[in-house]
C-alpha cells in the first residue's frame, strides 16, 4: 500500500472526526505569552458540517482511525471497510501551526482509534499537546480526547496542556454498551471522568492558596452520548446527563443523533435520530444547568419521551398549571426561571428592575420577552392571564403561539379586572334577591 501525502491523511482524518460532538473552546481564556503564537479568548474554534446538515464546532482530527474496538455505532471500528491513515505527532504539531498562522483555526481538538493500548493512544495525544506548548509556545486552545483506561499519570499530563479534556460516555447505559461496544465498560469511563475532576479538584484547591500554580484544564470536561441508536427513552438520557454532571462536574454534555451509515450492522436502526429530538434534548439539557429543574420534573416516569412538538419548559408549565400565574412583581427567582417564555438572562433583569417600579407588560416587551409565550403565565400592573392557549400535541410552541396571540383579548388593568369582578358578584346578588334563588 504506497504511503499517504500529509493531505490525504488530513482528508481522511478530519472527515473520521466530525461525529464527535464535544468539541467548543468557550469557557478557557489563554493569553499570549509574547514567545510564540496564538492566544484563545474563549470563543469558537471553527465550523463544520456532519453528512445530515448539522452544524458542529472543531478544528477537528483524529491522530488515528485505526481501532482495535468493535463498537458497532463506530464508522472507525475494527471491522469497518474504510480508508485508514495515521499522523505522527510532528505531523499535527505542523498542520495546528501552519493553520492557526494562517488565520484558519483557533485551536485544536484532538482525539484517536484505540492503537495497542489506551495507555499508549494518550501519550500520542499527550505528546502533541505538550510539544505545542512547550516547544512552539502555542497559546492557542487545545481539546484533547482522554482515553478511558489510560494511566493517571497520563491525565495529569494532559490536563496541564490541555484547555479541556473530554471522556465519551458514548451510550445511555451499561446494557447499551454491552450490546453494542462490548469492548467498553461505564465503570471504567467513568473512572476516567473522577480521574480529571478529582485531579482538576486539587489543583483548583492549590491555586486558591498560590494563584500562580499552573491550571488544569481550565475549561473543565466534558462528554458526548450517542443517541437513537439504543432503545434508551428521553428519560434515560437525561437522568443519565444529570448523574454526570453531578458527579463528575462536566461543563457540557453533547448529544449526538445516531446516522444510519451504508452496510451498518442489523442492530442499529435504519433510520436517522430526529434532529428535533437532539434539540429537546439540549433544551432539557438547559433547564438542568441553568433554570434548576430535576430530571424527573424535565420527563417524569410517566411520560419518559420528550415531546418534540413543543419544548421541554412549556411542557412542565402544561402539567402543572397549578403554579401559574406567577407575579413578575413579586415572585420569587427560581419561580420566574419556570415561566415560558422568560430566560435566566431577562430574569435576572427583572429583579434588578423591580427594586426601582413595579413592571407592566410594557416593561417585559422593552425587555424582548417572547410575549406570546409567557402571556398566560404571569402577572403584571397591568395584566391577569383571562385566557389559555388552545393547544394540540401536533402543534409546535412557536405555531400554537403565533396562531392564537392575536386572538388574545388586550391585556386589561388590574384595577378594571377587579372592578369587572366586584359587579358580577352585585349583579349575581341582586338576582339571586329578586328571584329568591342561590
Amino acid at each position: 500500500m504506497p504511503s499517504l501525502t500529509v493531505r490525504q491523511k488530513l482528508e481522511i482524518l478530519a472527515d473520521a472526526a466530525k461525529y464527535d460532538a464535544s468539541c467548543a473552546s468557550s469557557g478557557a481564556t489563554r493569553a499570549s505569552n509574547g514567545k510564540g503564537v496564538g492566544h484563545s479568548d474563549g470563543t469558537g474554534i471553527c465550523h463544520s458540517y456532519t453528512p445530515d446538515g448539522r452544524c458542529v464546532s472543531l478544528l477537528k482530527i483524529l491522530l488515528t482511525n485505526f481501532c482495535t474496538y468493535d463498537c458497532v455505532f463506530c464508522v472507525n471500528r475494527v471491522s469497518s471497510d474504510i480508508r485508514r491513515a495515521r499522523f505522527s505527532v510532528e505531523e499535527v504539531v505542523t498542520l495546528t501551526l501552519d493553520f492557526y498562522k494562517r488565520n484558519y483555526i483557533e485551536g485544536l481538538f484532538l482525539s484517536s482509534g484505540i492503537i495497542q493500548s489506551p495507555d499508549y493512544t494518550m501519550e500520542q495525544l499527550v505528546q502533541v499537546a505538550k510539544t505545542l506548548r512547550l516547544v512552539h509556545h502555542f497559546g492557542g486552545y487545545i481539546h484533547i480526547k482522554a482515553i478511558p483506561g489510560c494511566a493517571q499519570r497520563l491525565i495529569d499530563d494532559a490536563g496541564l496542556y490541555a484547555d479541556r479534556l473530554s471522556a465519551n460516555i458514548e451510550l445511555p447505559t451499561q446494557d447499551d454498551l454491552v450490546q453494542l461496544a462490548p469492548e467498553k465498560k461505564a465503570t471504567v469511563i467513568e473512572g476516567t471522568m473522577g480521574q480529571i475532576a478529582d485531579r482538576k479538584a486539587e489543583v483548583d484547591e492549590d491555586r486558591r492558596k498560590l494563584p500562580s500554580a499552573p491550571k488544569f484544564a481550565p475549561a473543565g470536561q466534558s462528554t458526548q452520548m450517542v443517541i437513537g441508536a439504543t432503545p434508551a427513552t428521553d428519560r434515560d438520557i437525561i437522568q443519565r446527563a444529570s448523574t454526570l454532571y453531578g458527579g463528575y462536574k462536566l461543563r457540557r454534555v453533547y448529544y449526538t443523533g445516531f446516522s444510519p451509515y451504508p452496510e451498518a450492522d442489523t442492530r442499529l436502526p435504519l433510520q436517522a435520530t430526529p434532529r428535533m429530538r437532539e434539540h429537546r434534548l439540549y433544551q432539557a439539557d438547559w433547564l438542568m444547568r441553568f433554570y434548576g429543574f430535576a430530571a424527573d420534573e424535565i420527563a417524569p416516569e410517566s411520560d419518559p419521551e420528550l415531546n418534540l412538538a413543543i419544548d421541554p419548559k412549556l411542557a412542565w408549565a402544561r402539567r402543572h398549571p397549578e403554579f401559574f400565574p406567577v407575579d413578575v412583581n413579586a415572585g420569587t427567582r427560581e419561580a420566574l426561571l419556570r415561566v415560558p417564555g422568560l430566560g435566566y438572562h431577562n430574569v435576572d433583569r427583572i429583579l434588578r428592575i423591580r427594586r426601582y417600579h413595579k413592571l407592566s407588560m410594557e416593561d417585559l416587551r422593552k425587555l424582548h420577552v417572547r410575549m406570546k409565550d409567557v402571556l398566560e403565565f404571569v402577572v403584571t400592573t397591568d395584566h391577569l392571564p383571562v385566557a389559555t392557549l388552545p393547544f394540540t400535541t401536533e402543534q409546535t410552541d412557536r405555531e400554537t403561539s403565533d396562531a392564537e396571540f392575536a386572538a388574545l383579548p388586550p391585556a386589561q388593568p388590574l384595577a378594571g379586572l377587579v372592578a369587572a369582578q366586584q359587579m358580577d358578584l352585585f349583579a349575581a346578588a341582586a338576582q339571586s334577591a329578586a328571584t329568591g334563588v342561590l
